[in-house]
């Protein structure tokens, strides 16, 4: 029997916070049109739609939904308003979110949604994921009808928006990390993330990308911690069955953005039990990864080498441990075998620590399909 299941989805970040990979931006008399990209599909679908972060009330003026036919134009017959209530029009308090009212349009995995949102009156700095590796479109004024937009501006992000759910009888598995997940460093538009590849292997469900790039597992920013946001984004996931997740890097070298120390051993591998404790008291099964090689990281400011030896400190834990129910050995997959701390070349996206399309490829070849 059909159910609401989660067929996308796009974990969100604070436009407030202090470590920043990409500016933060606000809206007023804007359409912003989404690029969705539907992880599975079914015979309805609702959209869920977020003001978390905003420190004021998000008004929505119109929204649409439709069917890709390329770039920012939506397939005619497919277009259909978004209503809330039974209303078109949305008011979002700070903090909060909405669901939108089940909508009769048949989807299938691997199709491109187009999300249409009108945003009459200033936003504010919008919530957002701020690298999706996908294009969103804006344009002034009320577009949402239209079959393409005019003189739109390419955002390499998406805004107000953190999934579908679809009518559908399957299992979702949550791919639940960092920026090795997100897809940064694979081909902007071309859905060549890791979790893009891996859905290619399910043949039973499909998995959903819960990835924030700059993600740490134990501290905040960027994005709250994995160990603060698993429950939003892991277990109140609808259809949810099985978690893999894939944290390390930036808790050993993203604080030196900031002048923080690298965490220990101790920390990371504490936070990865408490997580295996908390998918398994849920009922779910989790994978871990290995913690991949960043040694030829090109950004400056980064503990590298204070920062290795614990990274090898917690790959050796995490090969070992029976906490989760199987470890994914993404380290030993991508990492140079003369250079074992760096990518090896043909898979690194050219800054020393993000995987480029094929590197995505031979990630999603050792994570487990059941």
């Amino acid at each position: 029997m059909s159910r609401w299941v989660a067929g996308f989805r796009s974990a969100v970040i604070s436009p407030y916070e202090q470590i920043k990979l990409v500016e933060s931006r606000a809206f007023a008399d804007q359409t912003v049109r989404q690029v969705l990209h539907l992880a599975g599909g079914g015979e309805q679908l609702r959209v869920r739609l977020t003001n978390r972060y905003g420190r004021e009330p998000l008004v929505v003026g119109a929204a649409r939904i439709a069917l890709r036919k390329n770039a920012d134009e939506i397939v005619t017959e497919t277009d259909r308003p978004l209503l809330f209530g039974g209303s078109d029009r949305l008011v979002i308090p700070a903090g909060e979110e909405a669901v939108s009212d089940p909508i009769d349009l048949a989807v299938a995995a691997g199709t491109d949604l187009l999300l249409s949102l009108y945003l009459p009156e200033p936003t504010g700095l919008a919530t957002f994921s701020h690298q999706p590796t996908e294009i969103a479109y804006v344009t002034d004024r009320n577009e949402v009808a239209s079959v393409s937009l005019a003189l739109s501006e390419e955002v390499p992000a998406r805004f107000f928006v953190t999934g579908i759910d679809v009518r559908a009888d399957a299992p979702v598995t949550v791919a639940f990390g960092d920026s090795w997940f997100e897809g940064v460093g694979t081909t902007l538009g071309a859905n060549h993330r890791s979790v893009d590849y891996f859905n290619e292997r399910l043949a039973d469900g499909w998995a959903v990308n819960q990835g924030i790039g700059g993600n740490r597992l134990i501290t905040n920013e960027i994005g709250e911690p994995g160990l603060s946001r698993f429950d939003r984004d892991v277990l109140e996931v609808p259809g949810v069955t099985r978690v893999l997740i894939n944290f390390g890097i930036n808790d050993l070298i993203l604080g030196g953005m900031a002048g923080q120390p690298p965490a220990t051993a101790a920390e990371l591998i504490a936070g990865f039990t408490q997580l295996a404790e908390r998918a398994h008291a849920a009922g779910l099964t989790i994978h871990a990864a290995t913690i991949g090689p960043y040694a030829g990281c090109v950004y400056p400011g980064m503990p590298i080498e204070e920062s290795l030896p614990i990274r090898r400190a917690v790959n050796e834990w995490l090969r070992g441990t029976d906490v989760f129910n199987g470890i994914f050995d993404v380290a030993a997959a991508v990492a140079d075998p003369e250079r074992p701390d760096f990518i090896r070349p043909e898979f690194d996206s050219g800054d020393g620590m993000h995987l480029n399309d094929v590197g995505a490829h031979a990630m999603a070849a050792t994570m487990p399909v059941a």
